[in-house]
């Protein structure tokens, strides 16, 4: 019978340590997790202000300002401009 104990005995010593280590395991995961959490937030906040700069940055009344004062472009004047339009195929 006490061979049967001694079995018995590491046996649940082996499924202690078994459940501490998925404790240990799980808590890990978790921490893991949330500092992930944390940082997808800091990029979600990011790319918003990424996205706020790039409509600001691209505005069409910005660009012209730019060519005309930065790079010194100008309409071309009227007789210049033709219009091109397509055939409709009916």
């Amino acid at each position: 019978m006490s061979r049967l104990n001694v079995i018995l005995a590491l046996a649940l010593i082996g499924c202690a340590l078994a459940a501490i280590q998925a404790q240990h395991r799980s808590r890990t995961y978790f921490v893991e997790l949330e500092r992930l959490n944390k940082e997808a937030r800091a990029l979600d906040e990011q790319w918003g202000q990424l996205q706020l700069e790039q409509g600001t940055l691209a505005n069409p009344a910005r660009v012209d300002v730019l060519a005309r004062t930065r790079l010194g472009l100008v309409s071309p004047p009227p007789e210049r401009v033709r219009v091109e339009t397509l055939a409709s195929e009916l």
